[in-house]
């Protein structure tokens, strides 16, 4: 397989991304190395790549959660890359729009210049269609001017606009607590 042209690199993506402790400087480091595999977002891996995106309406200075029935939790949106797809904030783009049927999502806060957030390693949980395996998760902020515009893509896949307090009382894992905290510094609330 030829390498990736350099704009194409999930790794591109990743360098650009700041790290908040340790934790997550291992997780980066570990993320990078599955990007310079053969097929990093390949979801038959054990261990393969995503994209996720929380979506702000910056007016309000509102989030948007999504229930993951999977999960049994209210999460950001996003998930795996289609084949031929290798650009995180594209995967990441497609997924929120997919998930809210907001078709206005840009960058937050440059919409020029796409860059993740935040990047973590989530393990999952096996289900029936899947065993367990563990994602390496690349997450941007999207904002929407058309907030009351959301779809939800199912009926087991609620959608919920929420303050920044209301979200990190809803949220349970750590590490999303941490991406809201991220955000609340952008909106400046």
């Amino acid at each position: 397989m030829a390498p990736l042209a350099e704009h194409e690199q999930p790794l591109a993506c990743l360098l650009d991304c700041s790290v908040g402790d340790v934790d997550e400087a291992r997780d980066l480091e570990e993320m990078c190395r599955l990007a310079n595999s053969d097929a990093p977002f390949d979801r038959s891996s054990a261990f393969h790549l995503t994209a996720s995106a929380l979506v702000v309406e910056p007016m309000t200075k509102r989030v948007l959660l999504r229930w993951h029935s999977h999960h049994l939790r209210w999460m950001q949106v996003g998930g795996h890359g289609d084949a031929g797809e290798h650009d995180p904030f594209l995967i990441a783009l497609r997924e929120a729009e997919e998930e809210t049927g907001l078709g206005d999502l840009v960058a937050f806060p440059d919409a020029s210049a796409p860059r993740p957030i935040q990047v973590g390693i989530v393990d999952v949980g096996a289900s029936a269609t899947e065993p367990a395996h563990r994602h390496g998760d690349i997450r941007f902020v999207m904002a929407t001017s058309s907030p009351d515009a959301i779809v939800a893509e199912s009926e087991d896949a609620p959608l919920r606009w929420c303050t920044l307090v209301e979200a990190d009382d809803l949220v349970v894992e750590e590490n999303l607590k941490v991406l809201l905290a991220r955000v609340a510094v952008l909106l400046n609330a």
